[in-house]
């Protein structure tokens, strides 16, 4: 745990791919994971092999084309989606497989029907046979955000022992809060005694909208792997937010932690997964929402145009995106009313602009934005006045 390298695990293919919609093609999934490969990405989990036979050859296909970036298959706890999952990944440079079962008491008993020893030794098992396959085994312990603590440190010291290599341990339902799920992590950190065997991973959820924070209390706990999406996608409200994430710890450089996300490639990429699974981004999601770099009120804009830091934390160029936007709405001011006639070629005086400000106002109570041609007419009607 002494690295402060948080390895980013994207999902985007397999669990983004669940949400209702959005269904990949073969040839999308191998154009999307080239680009995750290039953004920077650790880990592509490329599908669920077993699931279908387009998966399969995705996964197959991608397996033979990624060059540096590991790529990874899901499976259940069952000897067949392991051995399908080896098969697809086969050819992969650095192949891993994720297989793993649920441990909470309603996993356990309603979805099992079974019992905790029953699903220890499961989950054993399944780590044996992905490690006939494989050095890279990825465990992942269902619901392993309402598993009891102990309980789950049993699971884990057992599958580590077994030769998993990464440990996953997933807020599937969004349950957790932050503080909760940061105390999981550290009770894994201090009473799992081969831990340090293994790397701790963040898979959560958005349920109740704080899979990112989760996942940040998880590495400041001492997780050191994430597993996310481009544009938070996923099961239900969706996984936690690769850009976010990539942003948080950039941001936040006393954490001592660091990805190795190119984040100007985050906003071109949120776009193309948005286009090519037909899911249109929220405009207010943050780093690449439309408005995400946009200033409509105008004590926003006169701190902004006099230092864009003053209501900016990150420069829109630093993740691929549009520049700022001054948006004029009726909240607008006189500041950013002159700034927007500058832009247009028009020099106006302060005095000028207390004028123009009047018949703006007029506009913007009718019209939910005011546009340059709006603008434009304002002044040239101004200015004709002005001439007669």
């Amino acid at each position: 745990m002494a690295t402060g390298k948080v390895f980013i695990f994207d999902t985007t293919l397999r669990d983004g791919e669940q949400v209702p919609g959005c269904k990949l093609n073969t040839k999308e999934k191998l154009e999307l994971a080239l680009q995750l490969e290039d953004l920077g990405v650790d880990i592509i989990e490329a599908g669920f092999p077993i699931s279908s036979p387009g998966d399969f050859e995705s996964v197959s296909l991608i397996a033979k084309t990624i060059k540096y970036t590991t790529v990874c298959g899901l499976s259940r706890a069952v000897q067949k989606d392991i051995e399908v999952a080896a098969a697809a990944l086969k050819h992969a440079v650095r192949p891993r497989i994720h297989t793993g079962i649920g441990t909470s008491d309603l996993h356990i008993k309603a979805k099992f029907n079974s019992t905790k020893e029953e699903i220890l030794q499961r989950a054993i098992q399944c780590v044996k046979w992905a490690r006939n396959f494989t050095d890279d085994v990825e465990f992942y312990a269902e619901d392993a955000g309402r598993t009891d603590n102990a309980y789950l440190a049993r699971v884990i010291e057992a599958v580590i022992k077994a030769g998993a290599t990464t440990v996953n341990i997933p807020d599937t339902t969004g349950y957790c809060l932050p503080y909760q799920y940061g105390q999981k992590i550290a009770y894994l950190v201090n009473n799992v005694p081969n831990i340090d065997k293994a790397v701790i991973s963040c898979h959560c959820h958005n349920d109740l909208g704080l899979a990112t924070a989760n996942s940040i209390a998880g590495v400041i706990a001492g997780a050191r792997q994430i597993e996310c999406t481009i544009n938070g996608l996923g099961e239900r409200a969706g996984n936690t937010s690769l850009e976010e994430i990539a942003m948080i710890i950039k941001q936040h450089k006393d954490l001592g932690l660091f990805t190795t996300i190119k984040s100007e490639q985050l906003n071109p990429l949120s776009r193309l997964v948005s286009d090519t699974m037909r899911m249109p981004v929220q405009p207010n999601k943050a780093i690449v929402g439309s408005n995400a770099f946009s200033h409509s009120s105008g004590i926003h804009q006169d701190g902004f145009l006099k230092d864009a830091q003053t209501y900016e934390i990150i420069a829109p160029e630093e993740v691929g995106a549009d520049s700022s936007r001054i948006v004029l709405t009726a909240r607008s001011g006189r500041s950013a009313l002159a700034y927007r006639f500058q832009k247009l070629g028009f020099q106006f005086n302060r005095n000028d602009v207390d004028v123009l400000y009047n018949e703006f106002l007029k506009v913007a109570d009718i019209k939910k934005e005011v546009e340059n041609t709006d603008l434009e007419t304002i002044a040239r009607e101004y200015l004709k006045e002005a001439a007669a």
